[in-house]
């Protein structure tokens, strides 16, 4: 898999006769699985020909018995930033974890460091940040975990590749 895939939802276990799978969603975006939409998987392209959100089951054109289904499970589903984009609704303020990942994050004028990658604990979305070398070498931390909540966050701009941060560096220099 190259890294322009995103893991998305795995296929858990066959349930009933007709090639239902119990479905797990690795993703905030449920709604981008729809009746039609093919997705990459480490089984070859899946096109989904049944889903109920409430059950949290699935079933794939082809694979419409239990024992064609049972081939599926563990399956791991994936997609791309093009198809992600296309399939999933944003709201004001929101933004993809992909499109945050390798933004600086400034406090005023100073910058702390990049987003390394995104974490979640609990209900919390944590930005891991790599320190900024100019601040490493005053001894701080090498690595921090910044809230994604608005007491800490000011903005994001994802055109300029910039998370803008209040009172981030008290984080930082705790860490």
């Amino acid at each position: 898999m190259s890294n322009d895939n995103f893991f998305i939802a795995q296929i858990g276990r066959t349930i009933g006769l007709w090639g239902d799978l119990k479905f797990h969603l690795h993703t905030d975006f449920p709604e981008q699985f729809k009746v039609g939409q093919t997705y990459k998987s480490d089984r070859g392209e899946l096109t989904i020909s049944d889903i109920n959100h409430k059950r949290g089951t699935i079933r794939f054109r082809g694979y419409e018995s239990v024992d064609s289904a049972k081939k599926l499970t563990n399956a791991k589903l994936y997609t791309n930033e093009a198809q992600t984009k296309e399939n999933c609704e944003l709201d004001e303020g929101q933004y993809f974890w992909f499109d945050v990942i390798g933004c600086s994050v400034k406090q005023d004028d100073e910058v702390l460091g990049v987003v390394e990658d995104i974490q979640r604990m609990a209900e919390t979305d944590y930005l891991s940040v790599k320190t900024d070398t100019v601040l490493v070498e005053a001894g701080l931390s090498k690595h921090f975990l910044l809230p994604y909540i608005e007491r800490y966050i000011i903005k994001v701009d994802t055109e300029e590749k910039i998370v803008y941060t209040k009172d981030a560096k008290d984080i930082l220099e705790a860490s």
